[in-house]
Formats: structure tokens, C-alpha cells, sequence
């Protein structure tokens, strides 16, 4: 979860406290969306990714990266594309 932590900060500008912030808000908004057994996984999921550095995330942390790109303006940082 640090990496895209780390890419949301870059791509939007903001500082990573506030990217750690914007991700785990649009994380719970997900999980709170998904049936139960999906965001069972999904928590399953991020937990292994921290305990792994990230490394299991995989393919979501660049997806979930392109989604979260556009936080940016919203949270008043640049777009440094």
C-alpha cells in the first residue's frame, strides 16, 4: 500500500500524508460498497500488501493509481503529467 501511496502523491502533487489520507478514504468507500466476501478479500488483500512492502499488490496499485490521478485537483495539487 505504501507504493500507491507514494504514486498518488506523485502523480497529484500532494504530500504523502495527504495521499495516505485519499487512499484510505476511497479504499473504505469501495469496501463499504462491495458485498461482504469482496471486502473480505479486498482487506486480505491490503493486508499482505503491507506486510510484503507493496510487492503484492500487484497490478492494483497501478490501476488503483490511474483512478486516484485525478484526486489531485480536487485536493488542490498539481498535475505534474
Amino acid at each position: 500500500m505504501e507504493e500507491l501511496i507514494r504514486q498518488v502523491a506523485e502523480r497529484t502533487g500532494i504530500s504523502e500524508a495527504q495521499a495516505q489520507t485519499a487512499v484510505n478514504t476511497v479504499l473504505g468507500f469501495i469496501k463499504g460498497r462491495l458485498p461482504e466476501p469482496l471486502a473480505g478479500q479486498l482487506d486480505g488483500l491490503l493486508g499482505g500488501a503491507a506486510g510484503a512492502g507493496g510487492a503484492a499488490l500487484g497490478g492494483l496499485g497501478g490501476a488503483a493509481g490511474s483512478v486516484l490521478g485525478g484526486l489531485g485537483g480536487m485536493l488542490g495539487g498539481g498535475d505534474k503529467e
